[in-house]
């Protein structure tokens, strides 16, 4: 019986062996966000270990730490009232040595390039504005350092999330007997439109308290989200190359699906490659 060759797409050489740090633009820092930058620290540790030149990472959040954020995010009392980029990176850099920097900002223009976009917004208008910026770097074509090539999107409601890895543009891929290459992972603004993420808009209005909180949001979701998310980054890394690019997950009924790598998508290819 012959067997079903599976689809896979196959790691931009240039983050498996970069002469400098793999650059990280993580933003949002909020419970997804600060639950990420940990497992960047974590991956950042490793790859080093391995031989890597491991990760530079910015975080961009303008919001400040409130008391409500207790139990979603782990702080310190005296850091109640400090933006959150500042304080989880002066964390990370204090434990692991690292020079991440923090952007106590929206994200905007100002915000420098990096190889790498990961949203952990929840904001459909941020989501758009990633896209838009990345589109623009598509047009122009320039190749440097902090040249984009993947953008992760988190995205979370009361107890289901998911996580989407996309291409920026489509990645050359090698030649395989044993796969069918992908070159392009289109973005989830292109692959879901609104529909995804205007419902996991909800209510915004600011917490009072965690009690508060949790009407809106299960404990672990945010955790839950950003582990698998990290898992799929670390994939990308270790073995250069993925067969899920995402997940779908409920955890009120504790089920998980997969986001396979698809030829649905090829078809853009050509497209985006020309």
């Amino acid at each position: 019986m012959k067997k079903i060759k599976k689809y896979a797409h196959f790691c931009a050489p240039y983050l498996l062996d970069p002469t400098n740090p793999v650059t990280v633009n993580l933003i949002g820092a909020g419970g997804t966000g600060s639950s990420m930058l940990t497992a960047l620290a974590r991956i950042d540790f490793a790859l080093c270990s391995l031989g890597h030149a491991g990760l530079d990472v910015n975080v961009i959040d303008p919001d400040t730490i409130e008391r409500a954020n207790a139990g979603r995010l782990l702080f310190t009392e005296e850091e109640v009232g400090l933006p959150k980029a500042v304080a989880f990176v002066n964390r990370v850099n204090r434990t692991f040595g690292t020079y991440w920097k923090a952007f106590d900002q929206p994200f905007s223009e100002d915000i420098p390039m990096a190889n790498i976009f990961i949203s952990c917004v929840d904001s459909v208008d941020v989501r758009f504005q990633v896209a838009d910026r990345l589109k623009q770097f598509r047009e122009k074509r320039q190749m440097y350092r902090d040249t984009p090539y993947y953008w992760m999107d988190f995205g979370n409601n009361r107890d289901c999330g998911q996580v989407l890895l996309s291409t920026v543009t489509a990645t050359k891929q090698p030649k395989s007997k044993k796969f069918i290459p992908v070159a392009h992972l289109p973005f989830v603004t292109d692959e879901y439109g609104s529909d995804l993420l205007s419902a996991e808009a909800g209510d915004d209005t600011p917490s009072c308290s965690l009690a508060e909180a949790l009407e809106k949001q299960e404990l672990f979701i945010n955790s839950t989200v950003a582990s698998n998310g990290a898992a799929l980054l670390w994939q990308l890394f270790r073995q250069g190359m993925l067969t899920n690019r995402g997940v779908f997950i409920n955890l009120e009924d504790f089920r998980m699906q997969s986001i396979k790598v698809s030829s649905a998508i090829k078809a853009d290819v050509e497209k985006i490659a020309s």
